[in-house]
């Protein structure tokens, strides 16, 4: 199994929520602990320690890393626990027969493997599994043990190939598991696309119908215009088109105040980049503070208000220019406004 293709890690391949995995974490440590207490009656207490808290170091890593296929570093550290344990303790067993102590190490050895095939990472499993073996049958010959109780020690071959053939057999299942789950995201976005596009075109409509609605019946009906009304409608194109241009600028204060300005003769440009994206609302406020009092204090000339793209110092400018000169006011990612004439 090419353990890049693994798709989904033991969540989704389980089901566990939060609570029952954690759960899960704390039997699989105490059971560690169960199996490497028994050291501390064969081994002295310093390799005894060692290899107990080696193993459930390694246990904890193995459940709880969030990545899935396990990232190399935890999969190299989990690989080599094992057989690093066994290191420490089984050289304090001497030739045993029958039920042999060493298994004690050798059980949860095999189960912390087995989890990293689990992880996706069948490969370093199975070189675990080779160092295990090299580590018994090495210290095997050395200490003479009974042939039975070496291969009767090498219980991570036998776990790690069932964990690798069932694996094998629900990689099907695992697939079809994420294809699902890619076509609920996906039916799931395009929905809220949808949703967020029908609610912006409502809201468009609604506001089309607030600002425009009686000057378009007055044009439906045929009526002639006069030239207060012809000038209403020149503002009206104008407040309509910022709705387009910045969604993100238009308020009531601040259509109020464009409103006014362009009465008075001012040229009144607004422009969203999108800069809004990513910073407090009440930076947003600030801008849309500033721009008003610029477009307030307007009495000819022009001001531009834009919304600069994301990740720029500046989240916007304000730029007015005057026969009394030009005043630039800039409004930064922290909502601090700089002035400057």
């Amino acid at each position: 199994m090419a353990e890049r293709d693994l798709p989904f890690g033991m969540r989704d391949l389980f089901g566990l929520s939060d609570g029952t995995a954690w759960l899960f974490v704390v039997i699989f440590e105490a059971t560690i602990v169960m199996h490497l207490r028994v050291n501390f009656g064969i081994a002295p207490l310093l390799p005894a320690t060692g290899a107990l808290l080696l193993m459930a170091a390694a246990a904890l890593v193995v459940l709880v890393f969030p990545m899935d296929p396990l990232p190399w570093p935890p999969t190299v550290f989990v690989a080599a626990a094992g057989p690093m344990a066994m290191a420490l303790t089984v050289p304090w067993v001497q030739n045993p027969s029958g039920f042999s102590n060493q298994l004690w190490t050798a059980y949860p050895t095999s189960y912390l493997l087995a989890m990293l095939v689990l992880r996706g990472r069948v490969g370093a499993a199975w070189l675990g599994v080779a160092a295990a073996a090299s580590v018994l049958m090495t210290l095997g010959v050395f200490t003479d043990w009974h042939a039975e109780t070496v291969v009767r020690a090498l219980t991570p071959i036998a776990t790690v190939g069932a964990v690798t053939v069932f694996m094998a057999i629900v990689r099907p299942t695992q697939r079809s598991l994420r294809e699902l789950g890619s076509q609920a995201n996906l039916r799931a976005a395009t929905e809220a696309a949808l949703h967020a596009a029908t609610a912006e075109r409502d809201r468009q409509l609604v506001r089309l119908d607030q600002v425009a609605g009686p000057i378009l019946t007055r044009i439906a009906e045929g009526r002639e215009l006069t030239d207060d009304e012809r000038e209403q409608c020149r503002l009206l194109e104008a407040e309509l088109r910022d709705g387009l241009r910045a969604p993100e600028l238009v308020t009531e204060r601040l259509s109020a105040a464009a409103r006014g300005a362009r009465a008075r003769g001012v040229e009144v440009t607004l422009l969203d980049d999108g800069g809004f994206r990513g910073v407090p609302e009440w930076v947003r406020r600030n801008v849309i503070e500033a721009a008003v009092e610029a477009l307030d204090t307007a009495r000819a000339g022009t001001v531009t208000v834009r919304v600069l793209p994301i990740g720029r110092r500046w989240v916007a400018t304000v730029l007015a220019t005057g026969p009394d000169g030009d005043r630039r006011t800039e409004i930064d990612t922290a909502g601090d406004v700089r002035v400057s004439t």
